[in-house]
């Protein structure tokens, strides 16, 4: 009984130490992917071998459907693969035979974004490495600045909007001498297709505004100039209005005076009819 149970620690112990001269490695730092690109996730061993008969499973720890693309028996077996990585997933056969066994991810999406297990098993050890993938879309679409009326002092109300960033830009109003101008209101909303962002802010005197959307080294700006003539337009229509309200309430006021006058002239000729 003894001679089975050191027999057993003793294969255990070779086969740990077989396992410990093998090390899978990964990118020290966040790999970081663009929507609609492709990009190469790195994997190893050290020392280089041969991995071309050995297993090799990329997965993700974070997701319940988490197979990302299965090599084994010297061939691809993506049967069971997650839905939202069929046909993007490859890995290059010749690089098996260095060691490399690094995955290339096609057509980037936003959900793409995670953290992946590089696994490599052979038949005496097994051994993974982690890769963090950040996802950033550079395609968002252009700052839209729209005029949303005035506010009851006759300040210009301005909104801006962009949509289909990841991760969440940021989005801020300078004037022409790149002062930066508090938003009034924010409003973020993220979907399948990332970050929508919308700022709004008012604005009491003629000036070159600029609405400007940033997100790490990205950066895209639009503009609007405020001319007098807007805010001229304002008053003159404040004006107009308080005329029309004014000569309404006198024309309201005349009729109601005038039926009263003639209410018994109304029902002397209406009882004789």
């Amino acid at each position: 009984m003894k001679f089975i149970f050191l027999t057993l620690l003793v294969i255990i112990g070779i086969r740990d130490s077989r396992s410990e001269q093998y090390e899978v490695v990964g990118p020290a730092d966040p790999v970081f992917a663009v929507v609609g690109e492709d990009v190469i996730l790195p994997c190893s061993v050290k020392p280089n071998i041969s991995v071309v008969d050995m297993r090799v499973e990329w997965f993700r720890s974070d997701l319940k459907d988490s197979v990302v693309h299965l090599y084994e028996d010297n061939e691809d077996r993506n049967t069971n693969q997650s839905q939202s990585y069929r046909g993007r997933t490859k890995l290059i056969h010749q690089e098996l035979q260095r060691g490399n066994a690094s995955l290339k991810l096609a057509s980037v999406q936003v959900s793409d974004e995670g953290i992946y297990k590089c696994l490599i098993q052979s038949k005496s050890w097994s051994v993974d490495a982690t890769v963090m993938v950040r996802v950033e879309a550079v395609a968002g679409s252009p700052p839209v600045i729209t005029v949303d009326g005035f506010d009851d002092s006759g300040g210009l109300r301005l909104q801006c909007e962009s949509e289909g960033w990841y991760p969440e830009p940021v989005l801020e109003w300078l004037n022409s001498e790149g002062v930066s101008l508090s938003s009034e209101t924010t409003d973020t909303h993220r979907n399948t297709d990332g970050f929508s962002v919308k700022h709004t802010i008012t604005i009491h005197h003629s000036d070159k505004i600029h609405c400007r959307v940033k997100l790490r080294h990205h950066m895209l700006d639009t503009q609007i100039i405020t001319s007098s003539n807007m805010f001229n337009f304002w008053r003159t229509s404040v004006i107009l209005i308080s005329v029309a309200v004014v000569l309404s309430v006198n024309a309201g006021i005349l009729i109601t005076v005038f039926v009263k006058k003639n209410r018994g002239k109304f029902l002397f000729s209406c009882y004789f009819i």
